[in-house]
């Protein structure tokens, strides 16, 4: 699908919150870093993880080692593999019924942190983007992020359905607790899972593994509300829609509600530059 920027009045930097932004070798959100101008304001607690971001020396992009959550004090627990680290403690009773899954969660060390909510953090004041990969720690995020949300046209975060991590949330709770504050789900981005014993990791059948423990849900600023929006705020999600998830239908309706409130005429074009007249 063609790029939208060239249909468009100059963009604003859309402003991207990273919570989780260690590299694992796939940013959900590279397809719009490649097509309109944007911020980054990243946080990842593996202090060593955080080091290697803001050295490759990315421009637009900074990287601080806090904890985000509801500004609560906690544990943070370091796993075996980085990635798995996590405030919440591994549920181990579940993850020995997978193959390998508990070496990769074992808990290493220990610490006590405190944590940070995104509404007491001046840096990520108006950001446009939230993408959240904090092992089971999502909603103590959200709790931490009620002004903070009111400006956020998109949220890009991991879910599970089965608990990793001791009391660890689940997609239904997550789904709920953004449905109250004006989002609407959009579309997953990806399904992961691995294979129950005693299949072996290497096995590449996709039957082996189609028991999905977790997932990246999109939500998007309710459609039914967008005439609160500014045209501003129209144009940035409708480019985010378009580049990064390739969804023209909802970048079309976010482009109509800004023709109505600027006496535009973007739809129509941006409808034929994809092939709809």
């Amino acid at each position: 699908m063609q790029s939208i920027v060239s249909l468009l009045p100059a963009l604003p930097t859309i402003r991207i919150v990273d919570v989780g932004a260690m590299d694992v070798g796939d940013t959900p959100y590279a397809p719009l870093l490649a097509a309109v101008p944007c911020e980054v304001i990243g946080f990842e607690p593996v202090e060593e993880e955080c080091r290697k971001l803001n050295d490759a020396g990315q421009a637009g992009r900074r990287f601080l080692p806090y904890v985000i959550g509801d500004g609560s004090e906690q544990t943070f627990h370091e796993c075996a593999y980085a990635y798995n680290s996590s405030l919440l403690e591994p549920n181990f009773g579940l993850l020995r019924w997978f193959t390998d899954f508990e070496r990769l969660f074992a808990v290493m060390a220990t610490k006590p942190v405190q944590t940070r909510r995104l509404d007491d953090i001046a840096e990520v004041a108006g950001a446009d983007f939230l993408k959240m990969d904090v092992q089971g720690g999502e909603l103590l995020v959200l709790r931490g992020a009620e002004r903070f949300l009111r400006d956020i046209l998109v949220v890009h975060t991991e879910a599970c359905f089965s608990p990793l991590y001791r009391g660890q949330p689940l997609f239904a709770d997550l789904d709920s607790h953004l449905r109250a504050r004006g989002f609407f789900f959009h579309r997953f981005g990806y399904f992961g899972g691995y294979p129950f014993r005693p299949i072996p990791v290497s096995d590449g059948s996709p039957s082996l593994t189609n028991q999905p423990l977790w997932c990246d849900a999109i939500y998007v600023r309710d459609f039914q509300g967008f005439d609160l929006l500014a045209p501003a705020q129209l144009l940035k999600l409708a480019a985010i829609l378009h580049e990064n998830y390739a969804s023209p239908g909802l970048a079309a309706v976010a482009l109509a509600e800004f023709d109505r409130k600027t006496g535009s005429a973007l739809q129509p074009r941006y409808l034929d530059a994809i092939g709809i007249a």
